[in-house]
């Protein structure tokens, strides 16, 4: 799971591994030993883990200069312990649950929406989105001084799941408190206090996103990741000004996935 790994493959004169061949054998070796740990819990740093994620709300750069540590002495970016994976999943699954009360849902409706939101919501687009940003990166962003370089797609995951963690307690959790006395109301405060939650939550994932791939001493140009918040606040203005309430469309998409 290295972000970097050299192109070169030609084997060596003394028979041994080129370097990318080398390269693919210690990712490989990585990623065996970080599944490998999700079966052993008592070898996760929770600590750490909880450490990272308050420091994704208040100092994110902070985050990615441990990512830098890690490259110096583990020779690796992405993560090789599985507990912020844990931890993140435990956040998912408890603020879900917190969905399924606050609208009023049935044991196995609650169920069922915890299922939809694990499998699809996070895991397959956070799949989806670590692949079209491990492709673009790679593509497009790399430094021509750097061919050598690429990033490896668990380190665009891993990215993900920074900028994933905020956009979840926001929206997943704190936006809980609100949403059956305000949010949900037709009211002018309802639609702007969700909308402007959805503003901070979408503006934190492409903020954190952007950090991730500007840690990458190899990559140029990563201002571009900044770009979509243009779209992002045009479309928040467009928002309230026609009254649309993001929440509530979300709402009535959960009571519809259960049924």
């Amino acid at each position: 799971m290295l972000p970097t790994t050299s192109v070169g493959s030609r084997s060596q004169g003394n028979g041994a591994l080129g370097p990318r061949d080398a390269a693919r054998h210690t990712a490989g070796a990585k990623r065996h030993k970080y599944l490998r740990r999700l079966l052993h819990v008592r070898q996760m740093d929770f600590e750490f883990a909880l450490w990272q994620m308050l420091y994704l709300f208040t100092s994110p750069q902070r985050v990615y200069r441990n990512f830098h540590y890690r490259k110096q002495t583990k020779d690796q970016w992405a993560r090789d312990d599985p507990a912020f994976l844990v931890l993140l999943s435990v956040w998912l699954c408890v603020s879900t649950v917190g969905f399924g009360f606050v609208l009023d849902m049935g044991f196995f409706e609650t169920i069922k929406l915890l299922l939809w939101v694990v499998f699809i919501d996070c895991v397959g687009v956070g799949l989806l989105i670590a692949t079209l940003m491990w492709f673009i990166s790679n593509k497009y962003l790399v430094k021509q001084q750097n061919r050598d370089y690429d990033v490896e797609w668990g380190y665009a995951f891993d990215v993900h799941l920074n900028a994933f963690y905020p956009l979840l307690v926001i929206l997943h959790f704190i936006q809980l408190f609100f949403i059956n006395y305000v949010i949900v109301s037709d009211s002018v405060i309802g639609y702007f206090v969700g909308n402007t939650l959805w503003l901070i939550a979408i503006g934190y994932y492409i903020y954190v996103t952007f950090l991730g791939y500007s840690a990458l001493p190899f990559l140029k140009n990563t201002a571009i990741l900044l770009y979509p918040f243009a779209l992002l606040i045009m479309l928040y203005l467009i928002s309230l000004a026609c009254g649309w309430n993001f929440t509530k469309m979300l709402c009535s998409f959960y009571k519809y996935r259960v049924k």
